[in-house]
């Protein structure tokens, strides 16, 4: 009689392993690639990947004494060029996963401002330029326009005092629909609990065209990458 459950375990460690493998071969590099891509496509701005920039950061400076030295001892022209092109694919990956946010940041200062959570997504340099952003356009906006317009419509968050929302802060729209793909196997209880019923399972590796805002839990968790 077969040992099956024997042979499960077996499957399972192998599984284990496999996931193993893959994440220790997964390179800083790729990782910021994944969430530059992330950050492409998602229409809200997303949580600062603060430690992988950092450390991207510090590959980068390593990665350019290398090509100088590389090229002070004469190593082979084709060697350094190779160095060169893997320096400059991470620095295009830094330089454009840091723009998009900068260019979130601009377009959805106000609503990014008055809520902590999403104030929160920002790295301390990110924040620091939203306050001097915010700063700059309440004096530009109380000086030019505001100023001059009657009391009941001097708010910059509000068409009137008699708004009961903040219906002039533009916002990310989360119903857009993205195209996404599962990094596991994803059941009902892992997207938002109040769209569950709209999302019943999500294969692995499989592209999904879907609305953002059913995915937002399982994106924050890593569980799906967006393309």
């Amino acid at each position: 009689m077969a040992n099956t459950g024997s042979g499960e375990e077996s499957t399972s460690q192998a599984r284990m392993m496999d996931d193993y493998e893959s994440l220790i071969s997964t390179t800083d590099v790729e990782l910021l690639k994944r969430a530059w891509r992330n950050e492409k496509a998602a229409p809200e701005i997303l949580q600062h990947e603060t430690s992988l920039v950092q450390r991207v950061k510090e590959q980068i400076e390593l990665a350019e004494e290398n090509v100088e030295i590389s090229e002070t001892d004469g190593v082979d022209p084709l060697t350094v060029s190779l160095y060169q092109m893997d320096l400059d694919r991470a620095q295009f990956l830094l330089r454009s996963y840091l723009r998009i946010r900068i260019q979130k940041i601009e377009e959805y200062l106000f609503h990014i401002q008055k809520s902590d959570e999403h104030r929160n997504r920002l790295s301390v340099q990110e924040q620091m330029f939203a306050e001097r952003c915010e700063d700059d356009l309440k004096n530009h906006f109380d000086e030019t326009v505001l100023s001059k317009l009657p009391d009941n419509y001097q708010s910059r968050l509000k068409q009137s005092i008699t708004s009961e929302e903040d219906d002039m802060v533009p916002a990310p729209r989360l119903d857009t629909f993205v195209i996404c793909k599962a990094n596991q196997y994803l059941s009902g209880m892992e997207f938002e609990p109040e769209y569950s019923t709209e999302i019943t399972e999500m294969e692995r590796d499989l592209l999904t065209f879907v609305c953002y805002k059913f995915i937002k839990k399982p994106l924050e968790k890593g569980k799906i990458d967006l393309v």
